[in-house]
This record gives structure tokens, sequence and C-alpha cells, in this order.
């Protein structure tokens, strides 16, 4: 490590010390073969700092450069990027035909400028996908929706809330990022879901591996990284207006959208409003362990639920300076299935849940998620320096009617300062400041020297407790370097310096229990959490390397990353209700390690694409919650006893896809993934992990066309997915058997008065399959998958120009 920061350092003062030289320009034209323009193509220099985009005759030009030797790069939707080496000696003309491309990973991934350039000069497996994806995919939330996408898979509670699950890595081993700002709640829960308005997304970027070297601790397993991109264009003002429906669950929803734009100045506007009922599921009744509960009419009662979102961003363009402020207020009231929470299934009142299947009941949860956001970059002409400022305030509150366990009284006493019902309360306050320098030392080399740091606030209230109040400071400071070889060759490196701090709460029972000495029995507020103060450090590092062909990329990264424990598993105490467990922390426990290597090769000759991405990982301590033969009969409600605990892993798997254009508008493909884990030591030595998705197969076909009469960019396509079963589980895990399920989709564009309606329709679940999800929270409790769904989202754009 000691010699790469010195290259590193001695290539900067290298670099520094040129003199300043003569100035060129370079212009050119970008065509097809028959030598029609192409406007709007990328056009970019050298590792990326310089570009720009061709004008309405595929005309582009660089000014004030410097002699040397540039990379030039040219993209567009389409066609096959254009790669070369110039040497600028004096000013130059040129002429760049591209040749057409198919669209590689039909539907799943986006292949604009930006997704081609990220996966090719990227040595980390990454997937890019538009905001188009997620329509044409709608599901109940972003996660879900990005579910499809190989390597990616969801921990599910309802039709509303779900989490992500990378390579079978979740909770706080992912980090979910939104315009910069790593996005916190309360995602160390089951139940808890990601407070994310999938309508305000414009791209989304999915690293699969571990991404420490960037966004620090809790990016051990992947990212999803959202970003909102969209800047009208000047001199316009307009929208769009989303509306969805859903058959299951009988979901009405809409967002709209409005922006507008003088010059520099702009914003934009978002209300989302999302109202749903119970859904079904294709069974009468459930088997909550030993008890089966009946369903009324295929429903999962009081699964019900609603949100109301809103979105608010401003911002000024310069030459040189950006600069953009978002505001975002999300809030969702759902219910949790009735018959599972608290392990009380018999003693539900059905005649209240049955006799309405969109009110929502007790037990249920309300969440609201306050961000305010800023992101600003300054340009200069060899270097770029961005800032991130953020604040986020997460309050959760789960109810329940009140009912004694243990040694807690029979009527909850007026004296106390919260609600009787108020089960749990989570209110969580984050400042977030990311700064990151990008420059260029000589032209083939690009450095980024950056600084991360937040600082979290997190108050409990509620007559239930799991976890204490804590405060939590983790900062830290990365090198990364990019130095092209070759036009086609890219090496990369990186060093990440990371320290944390956790300081947790004393908290004590709020009712007295008794404890029993030699000579007599007190009455005592017993104390479940001690105060404790635990402080981590860590250095992370990473190198990669990516070969570039015309019709052949290849990739490699190996890598080391860090994430500290979070205070649920430092010092948990208490019954999760969700996951019918009483869970103990380690405050003893050690900072997770992981060591990786990712590989990735694809072959794309136009027509046909193979791609494969394996991976093999190491923990040499990887964090579990153990279960044991112990059952809290006092304080537990006499739910099995887990404890947190390390062992040794060991990870391998990966993801392949192919895909084959029949003839032109018809494209057929499959993409696979497999993940296997195995602990290697501990108590459970030979065991996989928690929560280890399954083997699964998706077979695709797709056919397109440019235009079928007025009907714009049609298409209709079929998945057919085959899940192999799982039967390497983890106690209380059941073995989960394999399935098939069968998904249509179609739409396309209709014009209409000078504006593109987009209309998106699928049929999720065609057959009404009963299956389970292995990864579902409701698995435990064998709750089936959704059945049939029908979703229709219709985007109705208006935009129009100020008059000059």
């Amino acid at each position: 490590m000691r010699k790469l920061c010195g290259v590193f350092v001695a290539i900067f003062i290298l670099g520094s010390a040129i003199n300043a030289q003569d100035l060129y320009i370079l212009s050119g034209a970008v065509t097809d073969n028959d030598n029609s323009v192409l406007p709007g193509a990328s056009v970019v220099l050298s590792s990326g700092k310089k570009g720009t985009v061709t004008d309405a005759d595929g005309h582009f030009s660089f000014s004030e450069l410097k002699a040397g030797t540039y990379f030039i790069s040219v993209s567009f939707v389409g066609y096959k990027t254009f790669r070369d080496t110039l040497k600028i000696r004096s000013d130059q003309n040129v002429h760049i035909k591209l040749q057409p491309s198919v669209m590689t990973l039909n539907e799943v991934v986006v292949k604009d400028n930006y997704a081609q350039k990220q996966k090719r000069e990227d040595s980390r497996n990454i997937e890019v996908v538009n905001d188009r994806f997620v329509k044409m995919n709608l599901s109940g939330s972003l996660m879900k929706s990005l579910e499809r996408l190989p390597g990616v898979s969801t921990i599910d509670i309802g039709s509303g809330q779900s989490k992500p699950v990378i390579r079978g890595l979740g909770f706080n081993r992912i980090v979910v990022a939104e315009n910069g700002i790593k996005h916190e709640g309360q995602q160390w829960g089951e139940d808890h879901g990601l407070e994310i308005d999938q309508y305000a997304v414009d791209r989304v970027e999915v690293v699969k591996g571990p991404a420490s070297l960037m966004f620090g601790s809790d990016a051990i397993g992947g990212v999803i990284n959202i970003k909102q991109l969209d800047v009208p264009a000047e001199n316009s003002y307009g929208g769009s207006v989303d509306l969805t429906g859903k058959s299951n669950n009988d979901l009405l929803g809409t967002s709209v959208d409005v922006f507008a734009r003088k010059k520099a100045l702009y914003f934009t506007g978002r209300v989302t409003l999302l109202d749903y009922g119970d859904y079904r599921v294709p069974t009468d009744r459930v088997e909550i362990y030993s008890y089966k509960a009946a369903l009324y009419k295929n429903f999962l009662r009081n699964t019900a639920g609603n949100e109301q979102d809103f979105h608010l961003s401003f911002g000024a363009i310069g030459q040189q300076f950006t600069t953009r402020f978002y505001f975002s207020d999300l809030f969702s009231k759902s219910g949790f299935f009735a018959n599972a929470h608290g392990l009380e299934p018999r003693n539900v009142d059905t005649a209240l849940h049955d006799r309405s299947s969109r009110d929502v009941q007790y037990p249920y949860q309300e969440v609201s998620h306050l961000k305010a956001t800023n992101q600003s970059e300054w340009h200069g002409e060899n270097f770029n320096v961005e800032m991130e400022l953020g604040f986020q305030n997460n309050s959760r509150k789960e109810w329940s009617q009140y009912v004694s366990h243990g040694y807690m009284p029979a009527n909850f006493p007026d004296t106390m300062s919260f609600d009787a019902d108020l089960e749990r309360q989570f209110d969580k306050d984050v400042y977030s400041g990311n700064l990151k320098v990008s420059f260029e030392t000589i032209e083939s080399l690009s450095l980024t020297a950056g600084v991360n740091s937040e600082f979290q606030n997190n108050d409990i209230g509620g007559r239930g407790f799991i976890i204490p109040a804590f405060t939590q400071i983790a900062a830290g400071t990365f090198l990364y370097g990019k130095y092209y070889l070759s036009p086609n060759s890219i090496l990369q490196a990186g060093l990440r310096f990371d320290y944390g701090e956790i300081n947790t709460e004393e908290y004590s029972d709020w009712f007295p229990s008794p404890v029993v000495t030699d000579d007599d029995t007190v009455w005592s507020y017993l104390q479940r959490a001690p105060e404790m103060t635990r402080i981590f450090h860590n250095i992370s590092w990473s190198v990669g390397f990516n070969q570039n062909w015309e019709k052949v990329s290849l990739k490699a990264n190996i890598g080391k990353s860090f994430r500290m424990p979070i205070a649920k598993e430092l010092a948990a105490n208490g019954v999760n209700y969700h996951r019918f467990s009483y869970e103990v922390g380690d405050p003893d426990l050690s900072a997770e390690v992981s060591y990786q290597l990712d590989l990735g090769g694809e072959y794309n000759s136009g027509d046909f694409a193979v791609g494969l991405s394996p991976f093999v990982n190491y923990f040499p301590n990887y964090i579990y919650l153990n279960p044991t033969s112990e059952h809290d009969r006092l304080y537990g409600n006499g739910n099995q006893v887990f404890y947190y605990m390390q062992s040794e892993v060991l990870r391998f798997g990966g993801e392949i896809h192919v895909h084959y254009r029949v003839f032109n508008p018809l494209t057929v493909g499959m993409i696979g993934e497999y993940v296997y884990s195995e602990q290697l030591s501990g108590e459970k030595k030979g065991f996989t992990l928690p929560f280890s998705p399954p083997a699964s197969l998706l077979f695709n076909a797709k056919y397109s066309k440019e235009n079928i009469g007025w009907f714009k960019s049609p298409y209709f396509s079929v998945d057919y997915k085959l899940v192999a079963r799982q039967t390497r589980i983890v106690a209380p895990e059941e073995k989960t058997p394999g399935y098939q399920v069968v998904n249509l989709s179609l739409g396309g564009d209709v014009g209409f008065r000078n504006q593109k309606i987009s209309i998106a329709f699928q049929i999720q679940n065609l057959f009404n399959r009963k299956y389970f999800n292995h990864t579902s929270y409701y698995r435990l409790i064998n709750v089936p998958e959704a059945g049939r769904n029908f979703v229709l989202n219709i985007n109705i754009p208006f935009n129009n120009n100020f008059k000059k």
C-alpha cells in the first residue's frame, strides 16, 4: 500500500511540473455508415474529463487543447462505441463513422452512452437501468422492481415493503444512496422497507460486490445508487402524469411531476399518492407453525396501506459551477399480517379485519422520512470538485393493542409518557457530508481523492424494547486512480481509511421484575442494555483491470472491504415480534472484513451476446444471528432465543446472460444466477447463511418493432422463470421447493398532439401459481407469494417552451 501511494504522489508531482504549451482545436463530425448525421452523440476525450455532444448537424469541437496524445470515445444509442488514439500537434478535423449495434442484455441493462461507459470502464460488475425499465417492471417498491436484474433479490413484507439482497447479502451490508447521500432509515429490521419513491427515479446503478472504497462501511455487499438527473432544457416548462393500477391488491396511484427552466435557474416538483388494499395469495389458509389460519377470499388480512410522497428540487447551472437542492418527505402507513404479528394467530378478530380489505387495523406501522440534500460541482480545466451535504430524519412508529407479557402489568399505567398501544418507536437524525476532487496529472492518468462523514442520533420509545438509543460517527478518506495503459486497457487502484464510533445508551424496563437473592426477593427495574462505547478503524483497498476490444470485454477486480457492527448486533436484548424470536447482541463483536475477487467477460457480435460474471468472497468474521434451543418465557413471550455471533464464511457464485437476435423484431435470451455460502467455523460450521437465495434461470423472448401504425416502439415480452429448491438452510428457516412462474409485459408509445404517451402493461404470475420465495420475510410462516396481478402504468407528458 505504501508503494501504491508513493506511485500516485510521484505521478501527481510529475504532472504538476509540466509547463504550459501551445493550444490547439479538435473538431469533427459524427455520422453512420450512410453518412447520416448523428446529433446528440457523446464525444469524450482522455479519461472522461473533457466531453461534449454533437450539434444538430453532427458536429463537435474542443478548443484549448495542449499538444499530446488523447484517447477519444464516441458513443450513440444503438451504435457501437468508437475508440481511438489521436496525437494533437496542430488543429485537426476528423470524420467518425459509427457502426450499428444490438442492445445487449435486452430489457435488463440500458445500453445508453453512460451505461456503456460505466460497464466498460469499471472493473466491478455493474448494472445500469433507467426510469423506463422501472415502469416496465413496476412492483410494490423500487427494490422489488429491480428484482429482475441478475444477482438482485429482495426480502419482502407484504406488497409495499422490501429491501434489496445482492448475491445473498442484505440488510446493512447493502448501501442505498440517493443523489450521492447514503439513505439511512431503520433498515436493520426484516419488516423495515426502504423509504424510496420509485416514480422519482431517473437512473439506478447496481454495483454487485464490495464498494466500500467509495461508500465506506455497509457497502460490503454492494450498492444501489439512485440518481435524479433530469435537468430541464433551457426556456422550457412542463411535466408528466403517471397513472397506475394493480388488480391483486386493488392499488390505485398517481404521480405528478412538473418542471420549469428559464436560463441558469430551474426547479422540479413531484407528488405521489398510492392507496392499496390487502393483497391476495393463491391459498385459502396459512399454516403458522402448528396453527392453520383460514383466509377470507384469499386476502392476507391487514396488509393494506397508503403512501404520500412529496419532492422538490431547484438549482442553478453555470459554465463552471452547478448546484442543486433536493427536498423530499415520504409518508406511509401499512398493516402487518394480523395472524403473524406477535405469534398470536388465534386471537385475531377476523370479523373486524375481514369487514373491509382496504382498512388498516392493529398491528400497523407509520413511517415518515424527511430528506434535504445539496449537490454542488465545480469544473476546472483539469480538475472537478464535487460536494454533497445531507440531512435526514426517519421516524417509525409500530402500533399494536397492549397485551401484557412476563411481569408487565395487566393494565397499562396512565402515568407513562407514551401511549399504551405504541409498541415501538424509532426516531433517527442523520447528518452527512461528502467531498470529492478529481484531477488529471498526465493525459492517461486521473486521480480522485475524497472524504465521507456521517453522524447519526437514534432515539427510541414505546413499551417494547429491542435496541437501545445510540449515536454513531463514521468518517473515511480515500484515493482512487485510473490509468489508461492504452485506449482499450485500463488499470484501477484505490486505498481507503475508515474510522467509526458507536455509543449506546443505558436502558432499563419501565416495569419492575422480581430479583431473587439468597435472603429475599426484591422488585427492581431490570437493565436490558448498559452504556457502551465501541471504536472501529480499518484500511480497505481495491485493484482492478479492464480490457476492451471491439467484440470482447474482460474485467477483474480484487479488494478488501469492511463493515462496522450496528447497534442491534452489539446491544439487542428483546423480542422481534416480526421474526418470532428473542434476540441478544454481543458487545464484543469485531468489525466484519471481506475479501472478494470479481471477474467478468462479455462477447458481443451484434446479433449475439454472452456474458459471465463469477465471484469468490471470503469473510474471516461474518456476523450472523444464531438460533439456540433456549426459549425466553418471562420477557420473550416464549420465543426462541437467538444470539449474534461471528464465523468464518466462504461464498462464491455468479451470473450469466445470453441473448440472440433471431431476426430483427425478435430477441431471445437467458439470465442465470447462483450463490453458494458455507460457514467454515463456529456453532453452525458447515451450514449456509440465512436467507441464501436459490439458483435461478430466467428465459425471455421479446418482440419489438420501431412502429406498428400509430403505436410507436411497441414491444411484447414473455419471462419464464425457473427457481431451484433451497434445501441448504439455517434454522428456523424452512426448506423451500422450487417453482416456475410466467410473466407477460407489453407496451409502447402513442402520439397525441405532439406528445408521447407511454403505456406499460404487465401480467405477473400469469397462471396464478402457488409458490414460496425463500428470501421473503413471510416465508417463515408459510405465506406464498402474491397471486396473479394485472399492472397498468400510463405516463402522460406535457411540455412547452417559454416565448422569447
